[in-house]
């Protein structure tokens, strides 16, 4: 009862404090003069990480085995793997803009886990017989850990496609003030680095597009940095699942509907990291084939578990049985 009372208090203020902070990068975005802001709202994240670290101990203290055997204790760990990417960067540089890809997508995983679930899969269930084993950690948390890095990437990419095509989006979708670009404050990023452009060079107002040429060639760099790590990630998660499954069930391979999609994921990524290897296929090219790659990740993630089919059913929708 204790352990239960702790995890939803920590789970509440998590979402609470990650909620406020996307309510500061709204108002920077507005209300550009106001950079205090800023800090308040890393202050939040760091509070919103220690938040959701101790929701991940309590659960694995209170439940004898890692937090990782059913989809809210994925999605909760999915958001604190995009916490981590959100720090890494700040380590070299305190100004880098990669929390404007992994703010939204951690209020965004965290509050669907909170609210968008029913409660009684907020229960921890005793594990299946399949998953008694120390595969669990190292094969799980390696593929969602690939899965934060691959859809942080992916949304790099998908980035620097609208800023790219701005115009035929606008065309597109000016009745709705490119909704997704505000969601994921792609203007925001946009922004910075005219502002940036413009202090470092007298003739910006002379070479209007320069800041945008800048500004792609960045996020083409982020993005493959981050999805080559993901990628990594997914490999090493992938191999370890195949020895897991040799020891549960005879075979490496099963050709179940959940490897079969990361197998998919894998290769569509595999062809993003070959098609940068052509210089013809940089860029807008390369970043088609990683917009793709952000479908199919929620498509291995959570269309598979929508179907409840599989040996991997245990990760799906399905209630917990009483």
């Amino acid at each position: 009862m204790l352990f239960a009372t702790l995890e939803h208090i920590l789970t509440h203020i998590s979402f609470s404090t990650i909620s406020i902070v996307i309510m500061i990068h709204l108002i920077t975005l507005l209300v550009r003069e106001l950079r205090g802001l800023r800090d308040s709202s890393e202050k939040g994240m760091i509070i919103t990480f220690f938040s959701i670290t101790g929701f991940l101990v309590s659960r694995w203290v209170s439940s004898g085995h890692f937090p990782l055997s059913n989809l809210y204790e994925s999605l909760i760990f999915l958001s604190w793997a995009l916490y981590i990417l959100h720090t890494i960067p700040k380590i070299h540089n305190s100004k880098n803009d990669l929390s404007t890809i992994t703010t939204p997508s951690t209020i965004l995983t965290q509050g669907f886990a909170t609210s968008g679930l029913l409660t009684e899969m907020h229960q921890s269930t005793i594990l299946v017989p399949a998953l008694q084993s120390q595969w669990l950690m190292m094969h799980v948390s390696m593929m969602l850990l690939s899965y934060a890095t691959l859809l942080c990437g992916s949304l790099l990419s998908a980035a620097l496609l609208i800023i790219r095509f701005r115009k035929n989006f606008d065309f597109f979708f000016k009745k709705k003030k490119n909704v997704l670009s505000k969601i994921f404050f792609f203007s925001e990023i946009e922004y910075l680095y005219a502002k940036r452009s413009a202090l470092k060079s007298t003739s910006f107002l002379a070479f209007q597009n320069y800041y945008k040429y800048q500004l792609t060639e960045r996020l083409d760099s982020w993005s493959y940095r981050v999805i080559s790590l993901g990628f990594t990630l997914l490999t090493i998660g992938i191999l370890c699942g195949a020895v897991w499954a040799n020891e549960a069930w005879g075979s490496y391979w099963n050709w179940d509907p959940k490897e079969t999609w990361a197998f998919i994921t894998w290769t569509i990524f595999a062809i993003y990291l070959h098609s940068r290897t052509n210089p013809n296929w940089k860029g807008t090219n390369s970043a088609l084939v990683a917009s793709i790659g952000f479908l199919i990740i929620w498509i291995c993630y959570f269309g598979i578990n929508l179907l409840g089919i599989g040996l991997h059913s245990y990760g799906s929708f399905t209630l917990p049985s009483k």
